[in-house]
């Protein structure tokens, strides 16, 4: 049996982030499937879009990037910035908030990362990102938005080390 990398990779557990991007006034966003931090000095965060998005190309224009990490309670605006109302304003109705760049961010999120890109990778359907941080801020500790097995999750409440 052949599987697909789909499949093997609904198998990792990942938090649940928002790109967002701003070019020339314009703004635009989507739920990330796939991001992480790939250096702390310098501090560079790493993430993949679908060549075909508007976010993909609003994102190589603009080279400025803010990423919203998604809290427990913002399932609603993981779907609806994953575009499962269609071709719709995605920021109508959405409160933002700058930091540096001038890049919105989702409020109410978690934490919040501002980013340049400063390289990009293109492979046959998608790029890889990789985006210097500029500005990084965070909100009180909440429980992240978990994603599984294409379903959300809610992390247990017992939080130990792994040396325990």
């Amino acid at each position: 049996m052949q599987l697909d990398l789909r499949v093997v990779m609904r198998r990792w557990v990942s938090g649940v982030a928002i790109v967002t991007t701003i070019y020339e006034g314009q703004k635009h966003g989507m739920t990330l499937d796939s991001f992480t931090s790939v250096s702390l000095t310098p501090p560079m965060v790493t993430f993949t879009l679908a060549n075909t998005t508007r976010t993909h190309a609003m994102v190589v224009k603009s080279t400025v990037v803010g990423i919203t990490l998604l809290h427990q309670g913002q399932q609603d605006l993981s779907e609806w910035f994953a575009g499962r109302s269609g071709d719709v304003d995605r920021f109508s109705g959405v409160t933002t908030f700058m930091l540096k760049t001038g890049v919105p961010l989702i409020s109410g999120g978690m934490a919040y990362i501002e980013g340049r890109v400063v390289h990009k990778f293109d492979m046959s359907a998608s790029t890889l990102f990789i985006a210097e941080v500029i500005s990084m801020a965070k909100e009180e500790d909440m429980e992240p938005l978990v994603y599984f097995n294409r379903a959300y999750h809610r992390l247990e409440n017992e939080h130990k080390s792994i040396d325990e």
